[in-house]
């Protein structure tokens, strides 16, 4: 998926998976997936998407500041 966001496209086919949490099992309408991607010039990014019943029903992408990575991820 690609998506530009205030002038820079993130795109999880040209980044780097640095994180990846999965909740429920394949083919649970509640289940999920947020994914931390790193790009090439060091901007991070969070890629979702999840079943037809999860806080994810439809995939997005959305920047997270370096400051907040640490919080995200302990968060999980």
């Amino acid at each position: 998926m690609s998506k530009e966001i205030d002038g820079v496209i993130y795109d999880t086919l040209t980044s780097t998976v640095d994180k990846k949490f999965t909740y429920g099992t394949p083919g649970d309408p509640h289940g999920y997936e947020e994914t931390l991607y790193v790009t090439g010039d060091g901007r991070y990014f969070v890629y979702t998407y999840g079943g037809s019943l999860s806080k994810y029903p439809v995939e997005n992408i959305f920047p997270i500041a370096r400051e907040d990575l640490k919080s995200w991820v302990l968060s999980h």
